[in-house]
């Protein structure tokens, strides 16, 4: 460490400090210390996050010069490894975990520790070091079907998910061919996760697929659970029977948007019988409670799509016994009104206040992801657009058209532009001059030709 033995002693000169005083400061023995200095003793964590706070300096100046040292000229020594990744990772110093990183995976005996390393970021959200750890592990696995590498692959397509469909479709396609690898039980959580990506991006095929064979996996693995010993450990996030019934709200979503509302009912009736169960636990009943809440929601919008405008009433009262659905209610009643040509006035009017939160902080979100809200706005303001111009108030409904295009044009869906643009142009001489100055703001950053 001699860049880093060279710094302090010229410090300790520039200051005029003896050797007991920078001893004092840092709270390391001097004999310790003088050993370091000399060049007789390595230097651990601690002791350069002690010295580096007894010189005034910021936490972390050292640790690239530490990195090059201990890890990439010399051999590295895991116990030394180890507490510099995770402190690295604490400042956010992600350049220099790249670094040592590539240099370190060269020796395929780190990797299992390196694996380690990146799980106990992933389970503490530090996730862009996580993220770096999980793809140089994964880029060095010679053993192309094992376990881990999948569980590498499943853990980088979790954080690599944006609010761009095209990051999403490319990061679902690039861990499809990884799920079979994985434990069977975490391939629950797996499939759940690909099939709601999916689902966000209207891959309508993709979704059923994935679906059917997550309702194929979970329903054997409900069969084989009363084989297991009763004290193993868990590896899903929830308990088994959620998974079926997730598989059928997914392909009850799919027939949604089919536009097949009797199927839809059906398959809802179908997850709503699965969570009829006796003696449920207190973490079975919070998961009972929440898909209750889905289906009772569900099926007042299927009704609803089949023209049936007497539900309105039933399924605002639901939404505001129910605050996380507010958002998906309003779409469904939208799309509704806009196909029935309801007037739903009133119910705009009463949710005025919290409508007005939506696409900000104060929303709340409920269970829903980033990617599954900005989804859910996005359609909310089309539809609020054509519905607010079919009502002949232009201003108004040009307003959440606008806002629609703003946000399909920064998670990059296209076809959603498309359809805002072409709204637009057919109504573009309602607009007034703060919204045409808007209308084209927002297309000059998509590089589209204006209307």
């Amino acid at each position: 460490m001699s860049d880093i033995r060279s710094y302090i002693e010229s410090h300790l000169k520039n200051k005029g400090y003896k050797l007991q005083q920078v001893s004092e400061m840092a709270d390391i023995n001097v004999g310790t210390l003088s050993a370091i200095i000399r060049g007789t003793r390595l230097m651990s964590m601690n002791q350069l996050d002690q010295i580096t706070s007894a010189m005034g300096l910021e936490q972390g100046y050292f640790y690239e010069m530490y990195g090059v040292e201990c890890f990439i000229e010399s051999a590295p020594h895991w116990r030394r490894l180890e507490p510099y990744l995770f402190r690295c990772a604490e400042l956010g110093k992600l350049d220099i975990i790249q670094q040592v990183i590539t240099h370190v995976t060269d020796d395929q005996s780190y990797i299992d520790e390196l694996f380690n390393v990146a799980e106990s970021l992933y389970n503490k959200s530090t996730n862009e070091s996580a993220l770096i750890i999980y793809e140089c592990v994964a880029g060095s696995e010679k053993y192309q079907h094992s376990e881990r590498l999948a569980l590498c692959q499943y853990r980088i397509f979790l954080l690599h998910k944006t609010l761009s469909k095209f990051d999403n479709l490319n990061a679902a396609v690039k861990f499809e061919p990884y799920i079979d690898k994985l434990n069977e039980e975490v391939q629950l959580d797996a499939i759940k996760d690909l099939a709601n990506v999916y689902m966000t991006i209207h891959l309508w095929d993709k979704v059923d697929t994935w679906a059917r064979e997550l309702e194929r996996k979970a329903e054997f693995q409900l069969k084989i659970q009363s084989r297991r010993r009763k004290n193993k450990r868990r590896l899903t996030a929830y308990p088994l029977f959620t998974y079926v019934a997730y598989a059928h709200l997914l392909i009850a979503s799919v027939y949604d948007a089919r536009k097949e509302y009797e199927n839809v009912l059906k398959y809802t009736e179908k997850y709503l019988e699965i969570v009829e169960l006796g003696n449920p636990t207190q973490e079975d009943q919070q998961i009972i409670d929440l898909f209750r809440v889905w289906g009772e929601g569900n099926q007042y919008a299927s009704q609803l799509m089949l023209g049936q405008e007497n539900v309105i009433d039933s399924y605002l009262d639901y939404i505001e016994n129910n605050p996380s659905e507010i958002l998906a209610g309003f779409v469904n009643i939208l799309q509704a009104a806009n196909q029935y040509s309801f007037n739903i006035d009133f119910a705009l009017d009463r949710f005025k206040n919290q409508i007005k939160l939506f696409n900000t902080d104060m929303h709340f979100k409920g269970g829903y992801n980033d990617q599954m809200l900005n989804h859910g706005y996005q359609d909310f303001y089309y539809e609020l657009g054509y519905y607010q111009i079919k009502q002949r108030n232009y201003l108004l409904g040009i307003d959440a058209l606008l806002m629609c295009l703003e946000l399909s044009s920064s998670s990059k869906d296209d076809l959603m532009c498309i359809k805002c643009l072409d709204l637009y142009g057919e109504y573009r001489s309602e607009a007034n001059e703060k919204q045409i100055r808007n209308y084209k703001n927002v297309v000059e950053k998509l590089s589209l030709p204006t209307f």
